[in-house]
C-alpha cells in the first residue's frame, strides 16, 4: 500500500543554527541519522535551537522513522532511522523527512526495516531528482508502496530481523577488527625491519637519533639530500608562446596513492618541447606528495611505469635516488613505514585536517641506510609478506561484502513475505 494511506510525512526545514528568542533543542541530524540504524539519546546530538511551530512539527515519536531526503549520491537517498528513544527537545533537523506510522495500520520498526529493503528503497532513490546533488520530493515518500502484512506479523518480522541482523553485524565487526589487528601487525613489521634489519642479531649501535634508537652496527644514518635527488613538478597556469608544444600525460596528485598508483584517470597537457625533460619521471623515482590530508602526506611509489614523457604536478616530490647508495623500493617502503609517516607529521606546516612539507624538509630527513644488497632482500622480503597479507586481507573482505549482502537479502525475504513465520519464531 502506498505509504501516503497508512502514514503522515513531513520534510524538516529546522537548520542547524542557534538564534535568540528561539528555543535550545536537540537535532537529529543528517549524520545521525546516516550512521545510525537507532535513534537514542545516547548519540552525541547537536545543540541548536527552533521555534515553537517547528518543534510542533518536527519534534520526533517513538516509533517514527527518519530518512535522508537530500544527497550528493542517489543511492543515499532514503537511508532510514528508526526512533528508540525521544525526549520533548528532540527535533528532526534539515534535509531530513519524518514517517510517522498511523499505529493501527503500520508499526514504525517494520516501516524501517521496509525502508532497508531494496524493492522499496529502489521506489525512493528512482524517484530523487536532480544531476550533481539528489533530492527527493515529499509527495514521492507518500507514493512509496510497502507491503503491509497484519500489525502482528510486522511486530514479528521486526523482532526477527533485529536478531538475525545483530548476529551478522557481530560478525562483520569481529572481521573488521581482524582487518585493522593485521594491518597493525603488517606496519608494525615493516617498521621494524626497515630500522633493524632481517638478522634479529646483527649487533647494534646507537643512531644518534633519539626518536630512531639503535641500528644495525654496519647500517649508516644520513641525509636524504647526501643520497638522492629530488625533481620538483610543473605548475599549470602558465601561457606559452612558444609553437614547438609536445602533448604529454600530466600526474597529479590524486593519482598517487599510499603504496601505489592510480592511473585511470591520467590528463594530458601541452608544455614547450625543451621543458619536457625538466619536468618529465624517470623509472625508479620515488613519488612522494608534498601536502593533502594527514594520512596522504609523503607517501611513496616507486616510478615504473611504461607511460612514456610522464610529467607530474607541482604538489609530488620524484625523489631520485643515487641507486649506489640507496634502493628505490626500500626508500618507497621506509618512507611509508611508521618512521617516515611520522617524521613527515612532525616537519610539515599544518592547518586544521590539511599538511604540506617543503623541499627542504625532505632533503633533510635522516634514512637509517643497509648496504644496497641487503635493501634489496629486505624490499623483496616484504614484498612477499606484503603480498599474502593483501591476499587475507583480501579474503576477509569479501566475507564481510558476502555478510552484508546477506544481510540486505535477508531483510528483503523477510519484509516480503519469502521467509515463513514459523522461521521466525524467538
Amino acid at each position: 500500500m502506498p505509504i501516503k494511506f497508512v502514514a503522515e510525512y513531513a520534510v524538516s526545514n529546522v537548520d542547524k543554527h542557534s538564534i535568540e528568542n528561539e528555543e535550545p533543542v536537540r537535532l537529529c541530524n543528517y549524520t545521525d541519522v546516516y550512521n545510525n540504524e537507532f535513534i537514542t539519546l545516547d548519540i552525541p546530538l547537536m545543540r541548536a535551537t527552533a521555534t515553537l511551530d517547528e518543534i510542533s512539527k518536527f519534534n520526533l515519536n517513538v516509533n517514527d522513522v527518519v530518512i535522508t531526503k537530500d544527497s550528493e549520491s542517489w543511492n543515499d537517498i532514503a537511508i532510514p532511522a528508526y526512533i528508540k528513544e525521544t525526549a520533548d527537545d528532540l527535533v528532526c533537523g534539515y534535509h531530513l523527512a519524518i514517517i510517522r506510522p498511523r499505529l493501527e495500520k503500520l508499526d514504525g520498526h517494520f516501516l524501517f526495516r521496509c525502508l532497508q529493503s531494496r524493492p522499496v528503497a529502489l521506489q525512493l532513490e528512482l524517484a530523487s531528482t536532480g544531476v550533481t546533488r539528489y533530492g527527493l520530493p515529499k509527495s514521492a515518500i507518500g507514493r512509496t508502496v510497502v507491503p503491509l502484512p497484519p500489525i502482528e506479523v510486522q511486530t514479528k518480522i521486526a523482532n526477527y530481523l533485529d536478531r538475525e541482523t545483530a548476529e551478522i553485524d557481530a560478525l562483520v565487526a569481529e572481521k573488521e577488527r581482524m582487518l585493522a589487528l593485521l594491518e597493525e601487525k603488517r606496519q608494525a613489521l615493516i617498521s621494524h625491519i626497515v630500522t633493524r634489519g632481517l638478522d634479529p642479531n646483527a649487533p647494534l649501535k646507537p643512531s644518534g637519533l633519539p626518536w630512531l634508537g639503535d641500528i644495525p652496527q654496519h647500517w649508516e644514518i644520513r641525509r636524504l639530500k647526501f643520497v638522492a635527488d629530488v625533481q620538483t613538478g610543473l605548475t599549470l597556469g602558465k601561457t606559452y608562446t612558444e609553437k614547438d608544444l609536445a602533448r604529454c600525460p600530466y600526474l597529479r596528485v590524486a593519482n598517487v596513492q599510499d603504496g601505489f598508483l592510480d592511473l585511470s584517470q591520467i590528463t594530458e597537457i601541452e608544455i614547450p618541447r625543451r621543458d619536457v625533460s625538466r619536468y618529465q619521471l624517470k623509472y625508479g623515482d620515488v613519488l612522494m606528495t608534498e601536502g593533502g590530508d594527514f594520512d596522504k602526506l609523503g607517501r611513496g611509489y616507486v616510478w615504473e611505469s611504461q607511460i612514456e614523457n610522464c610529467l607530474h604536478q607541482n604538489h609530488i616530490y620524484a625523489v631520485r635516488p643515487h641507486t649506489e647508495y640507496l634502493e628505490p623500493h626500500f626508500l618507497a617502503i621506509l618512507m611509508t613505514s611508521h618512521y617516515g609517516k611520522a617524521y613527515f607529521t612532525s616537519i610539515s606546516r599544518q592547518t586544521t585536517n590539511l599538511a604540506t612539507i617543503n623541499q627542504t624538509n625532505l632533503l633533510n630527513i635522516f634514512l637509517p641506510i643497509p648496504p644496497v644488497s641487503e635493501q634489496r632482500e629486505i624490499a623483496a622480503h616484504l614484498a612477499k609478506i606484503s603480498s599474502d597479507s593483501e591476499n587475507l586481507l583480501t579474503s576477509i573482505q569479501t566475507s564481510i561484502a558476502l555478510l552484508k549482502e546477506r544481510r540486505s537479502a535477508l531483510i528483503t525475504a523477510a519484509v516480503t513475505g519469502q521467509i515463513p513465520l514459523e522461521e521466525m519464531a524467538a
